[in-house]
């Protein structure tokens, strides 16, 4: 991603609504254990394996990767063993050394995804899960993805058979973030045909909400993340893939 919306981004991924309702959602979706070994794929700086470390986990198996220098600088600084600067494309990790790995927001920043998912399936051990979450629809394409560097957005399918493809084991499959779709489709919309902001014109979406707005768009993908314990979304801003390894 630019160098200015990075800073942005590790300011705000401790408080902000979207990172804060994204990682509760992971974690329901994790079994922490003292004696599970963990890699967080695109760790930024640090929030999930401190989250982890924080419900259960052992710090000494821990680990998380991302190409930024300085996030895995805060990372170091947050107390954090084995965080590491490295392509997520190609980790060089021992091959079936992990008993979890998650991955968020990190596939469509790599050129070739199914290349990555190969070396991913490599890393983790027979049994191991795997915790994927994505930007859903092209549709949804902006110039928020231009200045992210993305190289694409996935369809529900389409990441499911991706996985498939490298070898994983698909559990479940859906979307995330249904609650936000339209608004957020509407509001890019208008951006691109009323606004004329083009893709020329790289801006993020990332904002700084208030206080009340933060803690209501939190509360509302709270609830949504609730209700998917027993739905399933039709669509959302993200869409997610939960795998094993036979």
């Amino acid at each position: 991603m630019d160098t200015i919306y990075e800073v942005k981004y590790h300011q705000l991924e401790d408080v902000h609504w979207w990172f804060r309702a994204r990682r509760k959602k992971v974690l329901d979706y994790v079994q922490v254990s003292p004696q599970a070994r963990y890699l967080d794929i695109g760790c930024s700086t640090g929030m999930l394996l401190s989250e982890l470390v924080a419900r259960g986990a052992d710090p000494d198996r821990v680990y998380g990767v991302d190409i930024s220098e300085s996030a895995i600088a805060t990372c170091v600084q947050r107390g954090l063993k084995h965080a590491h600067v490295m392509d997520a494309a190609s980790i060089t990790f021992d091959k079936a050394s992990f008993d979890c790995i998650v991955s968020s927001d990190c596939l469509e920043h790599l050129e070739d995804d199914n290349k990555a998912l190969q070396n991913w399936y490599g890393l983790l051990k027979p049994g191991g899960k795997l915790v994927v979450f994505v930007p859903a629809f092209m549709s949804l394409w902006s110039p928020h993805d231009v200045v992210n560097h993305h190289y694409r957005r996935y369809e529900r399918g389409e990441l499911a058979a991706k996985m498939k493809a490298a070898g994983f084991t698909v559990q479940d499959q859906g979307y995330w973030n249904f609650t936000l779709f339209f608004p957020i489709f509407i509001f890019r919309l208008i951006k691109k045909f009323i606004f004329n902001i083009s893709e020329q014109k790289p801006q993020e979406d990332l904002k700084k909400p208030n206080f009340l707005i933060n803690n209501l768009l939190f509360g509302l993908l709270s609830f949504e993340n609730r209700l998917m314990k027993n739905l399933h979304f039709p669509i959302g801003v993200s869409t997610y893939c939960i795998c094993t390894k036979k």
